[in-house]
């Protein structure tokens, strides 16, 4: 099945590297010729974030190659492991450069030269950054529907629209942390104002480098299914005449719109081997016409007692390991 949601995503990142390459080098200019250690961060921001969008293009294209022997499942998780390092390069780049350079002109403030390229630059990146934000607060509107935002955000499976999104939002609130920096320097006549916008700005990348490494790690490490998909899919084993017993499943994704399902069942004892074939095969198009992202579904034969014995084990492995977390 197509990924008819990958079109809006793509869009939504070449937005943001288009204006993100544009603003960085309107940026740098400014920074050259005012001094201004806030619009410099700003820049060093912008080129972080060109890079970053560049990676998600980069993992969106490789997620998209088909399954080979050597990757059986294919390469959907391309995506996550270049979206988790997009994080990473917010996280060291943008951030430790920005309360780096900060640091140092708190050390060492210079007077700031005309102000009125920086206010031009700031006006322009804001119109640039606001476009590329609306674009992807679309994109990820249209996927989280009525959900809120943050439970949208912690649901989502689609880090090449979430990191644009988090990433526009953070450039609109440093650019009002560079301007209100420029001008209170300026009004004050205090540039080490200008060097405490810088840092605040590295501490705002800081802030949104762990949202997105959190989010993209559980991604990266394989999230399961929602829970209402599970209960579907048990619902639908249990409608089968001949399933006598279905454990909960285990699912994985393995990208945006590709889940693995594994689905422990007992079947009827005195089932015979060709019916139990027909079976299997009436259970996974059911299951597929009612959730086509389950693209792989693996059908478990066992028994009660041994899913039971299993579901102990765990159990007490759980509470085993319990008052080692306590100590």
């Amino acid at each position: 099945m197509p990924d008819t949601d990958a079109p809006q995503s793509k869009t939504a990142i070449v937005a943001a590297l288009a204006a993100n390459l544009a603003i960085a080098t309107i940026k740098f200019v400014a920074a050259w010729f005012t001094g201004s250690s806030a619009m410099l961060s700003e820049g060093i921001h912008s080129l972080v974030d060109t890079a970053n969008e560049w990676l998600l293009l980069l993992g969106l294209r490789a997620s998209k190659q088909p399954a080979t022997a050597h990757r059986p499942f294919g390469y959907g998780r391309e995506l996550y492991f270049w979206a988790f390092m997009v994080a990473v390069f917010i996280f060291a780049i943008g951030g430790g450069l920005s309360l780096y350079e900060g640091y140092e002109h708190l050390n060492h403030p210079a007077p700031l030269g005309d102000p009125t390229w920086n206010y031009v630059v700031l006006g322009l990146a804001f119109c640039f950054d606001g476009a590329s934000f609306l674009v992807a607060r679309r994109t990820f509107n249209a996927q989280r529907g009525k959900q809120p935002f943050w439970a949208a955000f912690r649901a989502s499976k689609d880090p090449s629209v979430f990191v644009v999104l988090f990433e526009d939002a953070s450039d609109l609130l440093g650019l009002l942390i560079a301007f209100l920096g420029v001008f209170l320097s300026h009004w004050l006549h205090k540039p080490v104002l200008d060097g405490v916008a810088s840092i605040l700005i590295g501490g705002l990348l800081l802030v949104v480098a762990v949202l997105l490494l959190r989010e993209t790690k559980s991604l990266l490490l394989g999230e399961p299914a929602e829970l209402k998909l599970l209960q579907q899919v048990t619902d639908l084993a249990c409608n089968e005449p001949d399933i006598v017993y279905t454990a909960p499943p285990l699912s994985s994704y393995l990208s945006p719109h590709e889940i693995l399902v594994v689905l422990p069942v007992e079947f009827a004892p005195a089932l015979p081997a060709a019916q139990l074939t027909q079976v299997v095969a009436r259970l996974r198009a059911a299951i597929r016409a009612a959730h086509p992202d389950v693209r792989h579904i693996f059908i478990q034969p066992t028994t009660r007692a041994e899913l039971q014995q299993k579901e102990l084990e765990n159990a007490a492995a759980k509470l085993a390991a319990e008052p080692a977390k306590k100590h």
